[in-house]
């Protein structure tokens, strides 16, 4: 699963990537200085994992990641290959969510392609460009599957209702996220490509002096957010790349002394992750306790197939207990003394932060 890095050129979003993947320096401050894709592994800050470590003693902890695509800056008319809108809009569609970094800082020094500072009719901006190249692609898909649904295919009359239905809600002005959709029609939405039919979240980049508390500008962002039901988070791209140069020890001192408590980029790592619609369980023991990623609702078997294939072909049960639990008990001896250590089979339904033993044979 990934999540893309979107927004107008030099509102920061290398800036934020650099500091989330550790991947380097800032970016150089001009227009389309990421030109094609790079992709980083963040790391999900999870504090299960040190309460698991102080009962079950281990060699090394690992934590779930996320996927993040840094593409390149967008302008007005990228949707009819302006600026480097036809790879813009390519990358875009292969991401499974969008992180729309929002400028809200004004620095002479950085140019702003629109002339200043506005983060709502930045966002316009993009969301117009998405909405027309969803447009365009939506009625593409609509007039080949309509033979067919003419014809009698069931399944394209199904697709077809489902994109006319996300064709007139982008014609309204609206993305295709704001619509009502089951299951299945998430998933023809998801065939179609459809880049405003995937979830966001605002990441409005602030100066050094509005970390901790946002501003004006992160205000009006927040209002949007809520308004369409996305996500938002605030953070200053450039503390956050200090932050990435300093020594471990160092960091907690520096943050206490702008008023803040942990990264901004540990917030907009979480809120990717749950934006994704990823869960995690945890197996634990001598050599590793490690978060694995899984999407919410699956089963046990499916779980066990994240780790390998055959845990999943040759799925017997899986043994659950919960961190409460541990902690209570003092160990997975205790646990089983206690009666807390379940065994499952093949229709359980894996829970956020269960502690897992999967039992196989091939």
């Amino acid at each position: 699963m990934q999540a893309g890095i979107v927004g107008l050129p030099n509102v920061g979003k290398s800036t934020i990537f650099n500091a989330l993947t550790a991947a380097g320096a800032e970016s150089a401050n001009y227009p389309f200085c990421t030109i094609e894709p790079n992709v980083g592994v963040v790391t999900v800050p999870d504090p299960r994992l040190q309460r698991i470590q102080k009962v079950i003693a281990t060699q090394r902890v690992i934590p779930a990641v996320v996927e993040v695509v840094d593409i390149a800056g967008l302008v007005r008319g990228a949707s009819k290959g302006e600026g480097l809108g036809n790879q813009f809009l390519g990358h875009i569609r292969s991401v499974d969510a969008i992180l729309h970094v929002v400028r809200c800082f004004d620095d002479p020094d950085v140019v702003h392609v629109d002339g200043g500072v506005d983060p709502l009719r930045d966002i316009e901006t993009i969301d117009i460009e998405l909405g027309l190249a969803d447009l365009d692609s939506l009625s593409r898909q609509v007039d080949r599957l309509g033979k067919k649904a003419r014809g009698g295919d069931k399944e394209s009359q199904a697709k077809v209702e489902v994109l006319q239905k996300a064709l007139t809600l982008i014609e309204q002005g609206k993305p295709a996220r704001a619509g009502q959709w089951d299951v299945h029609q998430e998933k023809i939405l998801r065939e179609a490509g459809l880049i405003t039919a995937k979830p966001v979240l605002y990441v409005c980049n602030v100066p050094e002096s509005d970390a901790a508390t946002g501003n004006a500008w992160t205000a009006r962002v927040a209002e949007r957010a809520k308004a369409e039901g996305a996500g938002m988070v605030v953070l200053s791209g450039k503390i956050e790349s200090e932050v990435a140069e300093l020594p471990p020890e160092d960091r907690a001192d520096f943050l206490s002394a702008l008023g803040l408590t942990e990264p901004g980029l540990n917030a907009l790592a979480r809120e990717a992750y749950r934006l994704l619609g990823m869960q995690t369980y945890f197996t634990a023991g001598e050599k590793e306790i490690r978060a694995w990623t899984f999407p919410k609702g699956a089963k046990a078997p499916q779980c066990a197939g994240i780790i390998h294939s055959d845990f999943e072909r040759g799925f017997i049960r899986a043994e659950v207990y919960t961190i409460p639990d541990l902690e209570a008990a003092g160990g997975e001896a205790g646990l089983k003394a206690a009666g807390k250590l379940r065994v499952e089979g093949k229709e359980y339904v894996v829970q956020d932060g269960d502690v897992l033993h999967f039992r196989f044979n091939v």
